[in-house]
């Protein structure tokens, strides 16, 4: 059997699902994104102990929603503060009404905290050009931050590895085998791609205890020197392999779940990605296999990627 992990992973049931720990559908370790299905309520998503860690793991639109919440509350505490000055306290400031006057404010601190300075508006006295001063080195300061947040997500390097939606189990070479492929969505080349696969199980104790345990699944070939092309994973179910004997209503009772990684150098950053993804057993098909992808044109091997996810019949013969 493949190497198995030393650390357990004990199941508790939340109180939904069939009552033995079982949720209606499959339980999953890694979503099919490559985030961790995790959650701890506990935790906000902007985690006050680690913030700078929590704005660079952002989706893109919360990042920009919370910078510009941000910048629009930043500026109405200084709006406020100028508006506390007094009517005087902004030269040319509105004196229609108390809104104006406010809105006026506002902008006038949008305009200081970006260093635009159209110039209708003057601070008149001494305490507003102090809470200028103040607002002025708050906004240098928050560009810089802003800046190199922005430069840090973008610099970050990300992989855009795509998996085949489902696994086949199928006999290859004589032997039932675990098959899935992937491929590089970019026009570059990953140097020193590695795979690693494990299963992850549902198993009870002797004491009645529901535990996840994971194991190691060897694979016919676990590295590539250039990744430029699909990459068809193979794992032989031999009579070592965790899988021998299962079939696909033991997967389903067992909970199962091949859960995959991949690492590699993209050399165009010089720095090394990661991929992760995973298969619940509703999503390994059984007897299928891969429809062929690979051509040749004009002397050169050419990926159809619009068949890349799709499965046939195995052959018979």
């Amino acid at each position: 059997m493949g190497q198995k992990s030393s650390t357990h992973h004990k199941m508790v049931s939340n109180g939904s699902g069939d009552g033995n720990g079982n949720d209606n559908k499959p339980y999953r370790f890694v979503n099919r994104n490559g985030t961790v299905n995790a959650w701890f309520p506990e935790r906000s998503k902007l985690d006050a102990h680690d913030f700078y860690h929590s704005l660079l793991s952002l989706s893109w639109p919360g990042f920009i929603a919370f910078i510009s919440l941000v910048y629009i509350f930043i500026n109405l505490i200084f709006a406020t503060a100028y508006f506390a000055c007094g009517p005087n306290a902004l030269g040319a400031a509105s004196q229609v009404s108390e809104l104006r006057r406010f809105l006026d404010t506002f902008f006038f601190s949008i305009q200081t905290f970006a260093t635009i300075g159209y110039g209708k508006l003057t601070p008149e006295t001494v305490a507003t050009n102090i809470i200028v001063t103040a607002e002025a080195i708050l906004g240098l300061l928050s560009f810089a931050i802003a800046t190199g947040l922005l430069y840090a997500r973008f610099s970050r390097p990300t992989a855009r590895i795509v998996f085949s939606r489902q696994a086949v189990i199928n006999t290859h070479e004589g032997i039932p085998t675990l098959l899935f492929r992937l491929a590089n969505e970019r026009f570059n080349q990953i140097a020193a791609a590695e795979v690693k696969v494990v299963l992850a199980i549902s198993e009870k104790t002797k004491e009645g205890e529901t535990y996840r345990t994971l194991y190691d699944l060897d694979l016919e070939r676990d590295n590539t020197p250039i990744f430029g092309l699909s990459w068809t994973v193979v794992h032989p179910i031999t009579k070592s392999s965790p899988l021998h004997g299962l079939n696909k209503d033991d997967l389903r009772k067992k909970e199962a779940e091949v859960i995959v990684s991949m690492s590699g150098v993209d050399e165009t950053f010089m720095q090394t990605i990661y991929a992760r993804f995973s298969y619940t057993h509703d999503e390994i098909l059984w007897n299928k296999r891969h429809t062929d992808i690979l051509s040749r044109c004009d002397g050169r091997l050419t990926i159809d990627m619009d068949r890349f996810h799709d499965v046939e019949d195995m052959l018979t013969t």
